[in-house]
This record gives C-alpha cells, sequence and structure tokens, in this order.
C-alpha cells in the first residue's frame, strides 16, 4: 500500500461555494480521502489536506488545480497571506510505502501536467527544487501575483513547467515534495502589527530565530489583533511548545499576551505528544503509551497484512 499525503493552499477564504466546488473533484473517488478542510477570511485562503494512492491523488490535485483557476481570479483577491497563485501550492509528503524520491518523481509529474494542460507556470520547490534558489517557497512566491509578470521575465525564474508568461487570472503554482509542516499560528492581544513584526523576527530562522521555522506578522482586521503566522518545517528539532513559550516571552517585552493558538490543517500526532510532555511535566512517556496510537498501530500491521 502507498499512501501519500497533500496539502494544496487556494487563494480564497471568503467564498464557501468556490472552496467547496474546488473540494468536491475529491469528493467519491476511489483511493482518495479528504482528511480535512478550512478557510480563512483574514487570510483569504483555504486549506485541504487529502491522502491517497498516487496515481489518483495526481489526478485530483490536477482537476482542483484547474476548477480553483475557472473560479478564482487573483486580479480581484485580497488578503493578508502571501500569494502568486489560484492554486498557490501543493506539496506531496510520503506518509505509507512511499518515499521522498519517490514523491520528487510524483511532483515533477503533476508540474507537467498542469503547466502543459492548464497552461500555467509552475514552479519545482523544496525536494524537488531544479535550483538552490527554489528551495524556500518564500523566495519563489515574493513578489505575489502583482510583481510575477515582471519576476518571470528574468532567465532565473524561467518556470520549470508551463509558459513563460504569468496566467492571467490564476497566477502560477509551486509544486514539491517535503516533509510534514505544521502551520502554527499565534495570536496576540493588541492590535499593533509592528509588534507581530518584531515577534516573528525574533522566532523565525532567516533573521536569526529558530532552524524550521518560517514566520511572518498577519493583521486579523475582523478580530480586532494580530498574529504571528508561521510554517514549522521541522517539529522534532524545533518544537512548537519552544517556539510559543518565545513568543509569550517576547511579547511580555511589550506588555501584550498571547491570547490563542491555532493549528491550519493536520498535525503528526507526536508533536502533540511533545507539546503535552513538556506542559504536563510527564516524565517517560511515549506515544505506546496513547490509546488511539496502539489501534491505529494495530489497524496498519493488519491492512499491511491484508495486502501482502
Amino acid at each position: 500500500m502507498k499512501i501519500v499525503e497533500s496539502v494544496p493552499n487556494f487563494s480564497e477564504g471568503r467564498r464557501e461555494e468556490v472552496v467547496k466546488e474546488i473540494i468536491s473533484q475529491a469528493e467519491g473517488v476511489k483511493g482518495v480521502w479528504i482528511l480535512d478542510w478550512s478557510m480563512d477570511i483574514d487570510h483569504n485562503r483555504s486549506v485541504v489536506t487529502l491522502v491517497g494512492s498516487p496515481e489518483p491523488l495526481l489526478d485530483v490535485l490536477f482537476k482542483m488545480t484547474k476548477k480553483a483557476a475557472e473560479l478564482i481570479d487573483l486580479r480581484n483577491h485580497r488578503g493578508e497571506h502571501p500569494r502568486m497563485g489560484a492554486t498557490d501550492v501543493i506539496p506531496l509528503v510520503p506518509v505509507m510505502g512511499t518515499n521522498m524520491p519517490e514523491c520528487v518523481d510524483l511532483s515533477k509529474k503533476l508540474a507537467k501536467r498542469i503547466g502543459e494542460e492548464l497552461k500555467i507556470p509552475v514552479y519545482l520547490y523544496e525536494k524537488s527544487a531544479t535550483n538552490p534558489h527554489r528551495e524556500n517557497l518564500s523566495e519563489i512566491r515574493k513578489g505575489e501575483f502583482e510583481g510575477f509578470f515582471e519576476k518571470i521575465k528574468d532567465p532565473s525564474w524561467k518556470p520549470d513547467f508551463g509558459p513563460e508568461n504569468v496566467h492571467p487570472t490564476a497566477g502560477v503554482v509551486a509544486v514539491g515534495a517535503r516533509e510534514s509542516v505544521i502551520a502554527f499560528n499565534v495570536n496576540l492581544g493588541t492590535d499593533k502589527i509592528e509588534i507581530a513584526e518584531k515577534i516573528a523576527k525574533a522566532v523565525r530562522y532567516i533573521s536569526g530565530g529558530y532552524r524550521y521555522v518560517k514566520a511572518i506578522a498577519v493583521d486579523l482586521k475582523e478580530k480586532g489583533i494580530v498574529q504571528v503566522s508561521m510554517n514549522m518545517t521541522n517539529y522534532r528539532k524545533s518544537p512548537l511548545y519552544r517556539v510559543l513559550e518565545t513568543i509569550r516571552r517576547e511579547a511580555a517585552r511589550y506588555g501584550v499576551p498571547v491570547v490563542g493558538t491555532e493549528i491550519i490543517g493536520m498535525v503528526p500526532m507526536q508533536a502533540l505528544i511533545d507539546t503535552a510532555q513538556f506542559y504536563l511535566q510527564l516524565d517517560d512517556f511515549s506515544p505506546s503509551r496513547v490509546i488511539e496510537g496502539c489501534v491505529l498501530e494495530i489497524l496498519a500491521k493488519e491492512g499491511a497484512k491484508l495486502s501482502e
């Protein structure tokens, strides 16, 4: 049994009917399961988590990308989250019976089809990147949709697949294989974006923070607060609890409390176990003592026997 996870991000978080139409491309497809989806009004962005067998999953991702291109016009899109495409990014993550090289091959196959059939420029990122300066998604996305019309003219930003012109309404898309990433946001009890910007700078790697943290400041106007929005690219080496405590201490310098946190999409169970172990000060604790974890392990073993 081969299972791959994908977490496509779409640049629409306000029109539920549009998001549901995109998600419907995966409904009822044999070998593909929708685990979770969410919308964010301030970010104006949706995140969908899917798992499935490689071939049907790739077909679903292509159809979702096609539908997003039909329904989303980036010329009319505004949101707090940086974006460059109607379908902004499509990561592929090895889960069961697969490995990173296989997911790299799958990402190239999907990218080629999107570029050729949908006429949308595609950039390979993370483990699939064809050039070191394209590994980091934020570097590819820099300039966003509006800036890409000029950026794409630079030979160093020639797309890996598809036309060398930005799609007029759907922009460009990044596709790549990567490890599990946790989208972890921390809300601050203030409306001063400059405070969130200082804290984001303190924790993100490129400005001297944690090695596996990408962070930006976001103004949540609907809620009257600001947020440190993060991608945790290796929760084992940069744990959620350690980053949260750093943000809490940094916020205290400005007399600002942490008023809540959120996880967008799915999260590995081990990340939550590590967090519980830290805050509960548990000694000698392991996943084998979590009932649901044991049940899932038994089911996985039984499934492997049946497939032999």
